[in-house]
This record gives structure tokens, sequence and C-alpha cells, in this order.
């Protein structure tokens, strides 16, 4: 009965008995033209840690012809699987899809841009054999657009203070987990999703290790400044409540201002100084408290929102084929 109900609620447990040594998991999206590159690259690397080991690659719904290049290789390669899923869920939700696919005891999260280098992967695991579950991989000189960088920084800077922890901007999804840091975070089935948080919130022996970062050689990347606000807005309401506390604070703050600003009103009223009330500073009042108080409605409707989309229960992807 207990395993059955285990293997309802994570299914992705009994999908592969076979254990194997290393996974490496690939989240793939317009990536068509670099596909064989990547994988021609990562199997030379992996060889070096291991014969058995396999490649996961999940295609997030790329309009290009990223899955079809994906069923090629795998006619191809032996140990590559691939996942295409209905629709595209984000990088975070791909990642999650083959995360719950992977059986290694050593897992490998990387981009397919290329500019995470396969190269990396057994100075990642050789660093890892020091007694570390986690080696995060740290971009020493990145090779991004200086806009790439300037948003990232803000981004990263931004998430440290609403969530209260250090980020680092030069770190994001590449580098080698352990098979347990890796169940404990697929036991994470949140409706929002974010690697690197997630991985920081388990914990574990962790530890970061310098690599190149390469330039990108196709296409551009898909997160624009939109897509990253959106990112930190849904990452800061899954993992800190500080908007809130900077609400209550600010309320704080405009209401003992209030209450002087009465004060020092009656006293000039009963001094003389008022004669006739004056209506800006009834319409700043109105126009301030206003304000105020509908910020703060929105930023309780967001995180009813989210409370609301949680208890949905909805899977967090959806599989559409696999190879």
């Amino acid at each position: 009965m207990a395993s059955y109900v285990v293997a309802t609620a994570f299914p992705y447990l009994y999908q592969n008995p076979i254990p194997l040594y290393l996974s490496i998991v690939s989240p793939v999206y317009c990536a068509e033209k670099i596909l064989a590159e990547l994988v021609a690259r990562i199997q030379v690397a992996a060889s070096q840690i291991a014969p058995d080991f396999e490649l996961i690659l999940v295609e997030d719904h790329s309009p290009d012809a990223s899955w079809s290049e994906i069923e090629r290789l795998a006619a191809l390669y032996p140990f590559i699987k691939g996942i295409k899923l209905s629709r595209n869920f984000g990088q975070h939700y791909a990642i999650t899809a083959g995360l719950d696919m992977a059986q290694g005891e050593w897992v490998v999260v990387m981009d397919c841009d290329l500019q995470d280098r396969p190269e990396e992967i057994p100075a990642l695991y050789q660093k890892a054999q020091e007694g570390h579950d986690v080696v995060l991989a740290r971009r020493t000189f990145r090779q991004d657009s200086f806009f790439k960088k300037l948003s990232s920084k803000v981004f990263y800077r931004t998430l440290a203070y609403l969530t209260g922890s250090h980020q680092d901007e030069s770190i994001a999804n590449f580098g080698i987990y352990h098979q347990k840091v890796i169940s404990e975070i697929r036991s994470m089935r949140e409706s929002i999703r974010y690697f690197p948080t997630m991985v920081k919130w388990v914990g574990f022996r962790q530890t970061t290790m310098e690599v190149l970062h390469a330039a990108r050689t196709e296409g551009g990347s898909s997160y624009n400044f939109r897509k990253l606000f959106n990112l930190a807005l849904d990452i800061m309401l899954a993992y800190s409540d500080k908007p809130l506390r900077l609400t209550v604070k600010l309320g704080v703050i405009v209401a003992v201002s209030g209450f002087a600003f009465a004060i020092y009103t009656i006293v000039r009223y009963f001094l003389g100084d008022i004669i006739v009330p004056g209506y800006a500073s009834l319409i700043i009042s109105l126009w301030v408290l206003t304000g105020f108080v509908l910020s703060t409605l929105g930023m309780v409707g967001l995180y009813v929102g989210k409370t609301f989309e949680g208890v949905k229960q909805r899977p967090i992807y959806i599989v559409e084929k696999r190879v």
C-alpha cells in the first residue's frame, strides 16, 4: 500500500529502475542548429566520468525544429532521452521535467546554448568528489551583452533584497548535484519553479567553482525585461513575505505622518493661522492614501492569486512526446 502511494505521488521514481551513475539534464528552446554539437561535446565530457550516462533533452515547445533534431539524434545515440512538453512552460519547468526522469547518482544541469561548456563537467565532478553534494559553476567572465549583464545584476540584487538571502549573478543553473539533493528538489511540487533558489533552500554541502563562459553562437536569450520582471515577481511571491512586511511598515509611516500632520493642523487652527481650510492638503492626502490602499490591496491580491494557483494542484508540466 505504501509503495502504491509513493508511486502515485511520484511516478518518476518508478520510470527506470536501472541505476545510472551520471545524468545530464538540458532544457531545449530554439536550439535546432546547435544540438548536434552539444550532444557530441557532452558525449566526450561524460565519457571521462562514467561509461553509463544519460542525456535528457527537454524540448520546451520550441517554435523551430528542435524536437525533430532531438528525435534524429536519439536514433543515433542510445544515451539520449527526449521529452517534448505540450506547450511552453518555461525553462525551470522544463528542468523539473528532466529531473523527474533523471536516474543518475550525479546529475548535471546545464543550458543548451553552449554558453555552459560541456568540457567543464569533468572538473565539476572532480570538485564534487572532495566531499560536496552540490558544485555550482561560477561564470568568471560572462560573454553576454551589456543589457543582459545589467538586467541580470538588477534582477539578482532585487531578489536578494526581497528574499533576504545572498544571490550571486555569476551563478545560474549549471552545476553538478548529488541524487539526494535532486530527490529533495523533486519532492518540492509547488507551482512556482526557480531552480537556483530551490537548490539554495534544500541546503546540503554546497560549494562553487569558477568556469569559463562561452559566447552564444546561435540566436539570443529568450529572457527580455518583461520576462525577467515577471520571474522576479513570481519568485518574490513564492519565497518571501517581505513585500507584505514592507507594506505594513509603509502603512505605519503614513499613519504616523498623518497623525503628526493632524496635530500640526489643530495647533495652527487654535493659533488662528488657518482661516479657510486648504484645498491642496485635502487633495494630496486623498491621492496619497488612496494610492497606498490600492497598492496594499494589489499586493495582498497577488499573494491570494498565487495561493489560488497552488491549491488547484495542476500538473507542473505536461509531456506530449518521449523518445
